[in-house]
């Protein structure tokens, strides 16, 4: 991928930011931390777009990438304000992922990535289904349903990338857990989003793998 190209994917992502905020709101109601999430949501969506573009630039189902983790920004907003992720974004992120990586698979001749990502979903929702039905789960079905999503572009990038992408956003979010338990900033009563956890972890398990 050359530098201009590279840029223009970073300045895309940096217009996207500024849409996400807005867009989050729709879904949390009156915005109770607008400003700082004008202030973040650019460089946020920039660093996102641009990892992507880097460790994808020869793939051709970059722009489903791109596109899943648009959505995947929305949804993060929207789950660190409320604790939830809205059927209808998860829907679009899933549309978006399988109607893109279909189409990209088309056009690669590729039936068996395609076969891949399908795979992917199965084994990520399958995973994640075991862990919302343990006692004391405090796993939720939309992030069940959000790891689903996920798995498809995982599966696509192969069975190293499903399995790191299974394996880091726990381990994020339990360091996360652990560090506020540490400082009492919460106590073991305290719910905390994993949707921001989930998405995080995929993105470093494509940047990674």
């Amino acid at each position: 991928m050359s530098a201009a190209v590279l840029l223009g994917v970073v300045v895309l992502g940096g217009l996207v930011g500024l849409v996400v905020p807005p867009l989050a709101w729709r879904f949390t109601g009156p915005p109770a931390r607008r400003g700082r999430w004008f202030r973040l949501g650019p460089v946020v969506a920039a660093v996102v777009f641009g990892g992507l573009a880097v460790s994808q630039a020869d793939d051709p189902a970059l722009p489903v990438f791109l596109a899943v983790a648009a959505v995947g920004l929305v949804l993060a907003g929207v789950d660190l304000v409320c604790l939830r992720l809205p059927d209808p974004l998860v829907l679009a992120a899933g549309v978006l992922a399988l109607a893109g990586l279909t189409g990209a698979a088309v056009l690669a001749n590729d039936a068996a990535r395609l076969l891949g990502a399908l795979a992917g979903a199965t084994v990520a929702g399958a995973a994640h289904v075991l862990l919302a039905l343990l006692p004391g789960s405090r796993l939720g079905f939309g992030d069940v349903k959000l790891a689903a999503v996920l798995g498809l572009p995982l599966g696509w990038l192969g069975r190293d990338a499903l399995l790191t992408g299974l394996l880091l956003p726990h381990l994020l979010h339990g360091a996360l857990v652990l560090t506020l338990l540490a400082t009492r900033r919460v106590d073991r009563k305290t719910m905390l989003p994993l949707g921001p956890a989930l998405l995080t972890g995929t993105w470093l398990a494509v940047l990674v793998t």
